[in-house]
């Protein structure tokens, strides 16, 4: 079990990214009225609609392939769609950040900061 930090690492990814992906497709309408308040001041505030879809997109495929990534670990040391799945991570996290910063909500881009060293950790350990 020499994996064991990059499996925990993978399984903490998939849970973040899927519980939320699940959050937007199922509280669609909820989430759209609430960013479009949130990015109300911003460049996003007419493209509310299609970023929230680019972001359920890349979170849905992070928590996948860490899913995928942790099967591989375990079946056969295999680390490359566990890899994949950290890559996915931080880019998500990255243009979530990016959407925090640019609504000036620097409490919640400090939130995304947490979750990015973990993802950070497992791209270096997965690489």
């Amino acid at each position: 079990m020499n994996n064991v930090a990059s499996i925990l690492i993978l399984i903490f990814l998939a849970i973040s990214f899927l519980q939320s992906g699940y959050d937007k497709l199922f509280y669609w309408k909820d989430n759209i009225a609430w960013l479009k308040g949130h990015f109300a001041k911003t460049p996003l505030r007419n493209k509310v609609p299609l970023a929230l879809a680019n972001i359920l997109v890349l979170e849905l495929i992070s928590g996948i392939l860490c899913i995928v990534g942790c099967i591989e670990l375990l079946i056969n040391n295999g680390r490359l769609f566990g890899f994949y799945g950290a890559i996915f991570s931080c880019i998500t996290l990255i243009m979530l950040l990016f959407g925090q910063r640019l609504a000036k909500d620097y409490d919640g881009a400090r939130t995304i900061v947490i979750y990015f060293i973990p993802a950070v950790m497992a791209v270096y350990w997965l690489n």
